[in-house]
């Protein structure tokens, strides 16, 4: 091992460890707690064997970007191919699937390349971040709302003439609210994603919002199961945002000193 990647080397807190177990056992149960039945024609097991692993993943995943290492895009390449795949069987979230599709997949090896030429002069295995300013924030929000009315009309278009699915029972106006959620989810998952392309801390608040507004679907749809990993994002994104902040305040702080002397 050379003394680069020695100084590569990712090392893990007790608290980031017994957050990542913690996470992964309740899956676990979580498995036996919450069993999925058939849907759409699909064995439920397999649907839940994608369910955890997808969690656990996850899990990994998120520990990586509250880290600042930009090993968090190869796991989520895998991610997003598991997601992928659970979609297809599920026959809805289309808005969310073809942002996992068209956008997730390009940004994550785009995101990797990036961050590999931002390391942090001091500690290689952590990536150089930042924030936004005032105007920007703005101009996100707007968006996010265009995007999210736009895609939800034509998301309930498509559920009405061109697909269906078993997961709402036939409550048409759940499906509606469902399609409008994750026209939202979308909206946010993009400007997560080029929040973290960017390396900047608000991919964080963008993520917490995400999560909600997951949660409020997976309720709709009663895929309870995966409120566990919900539960654990919710703890890490608080605790990835605090050490973002911490990073960045510590480096602006030095930078103002070194240009001060």
């Amino acid at each position: 091992m050379t003394l680069t990647q020695q100084k590569e080397k990712i090392k893990f807190t007790t608290y980031e460890k017994i957050w990542f177990f913690s996470v992964t056992i309740l899956a676990i149960i979580g498995t036996i707690l919450f069993p999925e039945e058939d849907i759409n024609g699909h064995n439920g097991k397999l649907i839940l064997a994608l369910y955890l692993v997808y969690t656990v993943l996850n899990v990994a995943c998120e520990l990586l970007i509250a880290k600042q290492s930009r090993w968090n895009f190869i796991i989520s390449i895998f991610i997003e191919l598991t997601e992928i795949t659970i979609y297809v069987l599920l026959a809805y979230r289309f808005a969310t699937m073809a942002t996992v599709i068209l956008f997730w997949l390009p940004i994550d090896i785009i995101s990797f390349i990036v961050w590999t030429k931002h390391p942090d002069r001091k500690e290689r295995e952590l990536t150089e971040v930042r924030g936004l300013t005032g105007w920007q924030e703005v101009l996100v929000v707007v968006g996010i709302i265009v995007w999210t009315v736009g895609v939800g009309t034509l998301l309930v278009y498509v559920t009405e003439n061109l697909t269906t699915t078993d997961l709402f029972a036939g409550r048409r106006d759940v499906e509606i609210v469902v399609c409008y959620l994750d026209a939202l989810v979308s909206a946010l998952d993009i400007c997560n994603g080029t929040f973290i392309l960017l390396r900047l801390k608000e991919q964080w608040i963008a993520w917490y919002l995400e999560v909600i507004v997951d949660a409020a679907i997976l309720i709709l749809s009663k895929q309870y199961f995966l409120l566990i990993l919900t539960a654990g994002y919710l703890t890490n994104t608080t605790y990835g945002f605090i050490k973002w902040s911490r990073y960045i305040k510590t480096h602006h702080s030095e930078i103002g000193v070194k240009k001060a002397a």
